[in-house]
């Protein structure tokens, strides 16, 4: 079972990928969409939001080096 840390690291990566699949946003619209469709529930701190962002763009770019 993964710690709750990582449970929440990849709720927040989740979300933030749901919302840019919706429409290509810069950071801190990330963080205001998903505040707006959660109807305020949810609100994303700025080194919460910016961490998980460098972490993704990390795995992506790890992604594209072994695909090709």
């Amino acid at each position: 079972m993964p710690q709750s840390t990582e449970l929440l690291q990849g709720t927040l990566d989740l979300l933030i990928l749901q919302t840019l699949f919706l429409e290509p946003i810069h950071g801190w619209g990330v963080a205001q969409r998903i505040q707006q469709l959660s109807k305020e529930v949810l609100l994303i701190g700025q080194g919460s939001l910016y961490w998980a962002l460098y972490r993704l763009g990390s795995v992506l770019c790890q992604v594209a080096e072994a695909s090709s």
